[in-house]
């Protein structure tokens, strides 16, 4: 189950982001079960601060802000944040981004 959102960005400067939250690896249309996951588009228009606040807000497990990449052999890179700090890596929230982009 997927829900999509556009914020205003609200006045910490960054601007509007799209999003979307999900339960990764739940069953049918029901949005329970599953690890809830946001997924934020636009992520380059955000610090690392303004990252850390937004998963922070979402207080799930963990949000995925995806970004432009650096490499040529990369359609994007995907950043993951826990309510506490930055991982470098994380399964279903690299799972969940994949389906939702």
């Amino acid at each position: 189950m997927k829900r999509s959102a556009t914020t205003g960005g609200g006045g910490g400067g960054g601007g509007a982001v799209t999003f979307d939250v999900m339960a990764v690896f739940s069953a049918g249309e029901a949005f329970s079960g599953g690890n809830q996951l946001a997924v934020v588009y636009g992520g380059e228009r955000l610090s690392d601060e303004q990252m850390q606040r937004v998963a922070r807000e979402f207080n799930f497990a963990e949000t995925t802000f995806v970004v432009p990449t650096e490499r040529p052999d990369c359609d994007a890179r995907v950043r993951i944040f826990t309510p506490m700090a930055e991982l470098p890596f994380a399964g279903h929230p690299n799972v969940g981004t994949a389906v939702s982009v």
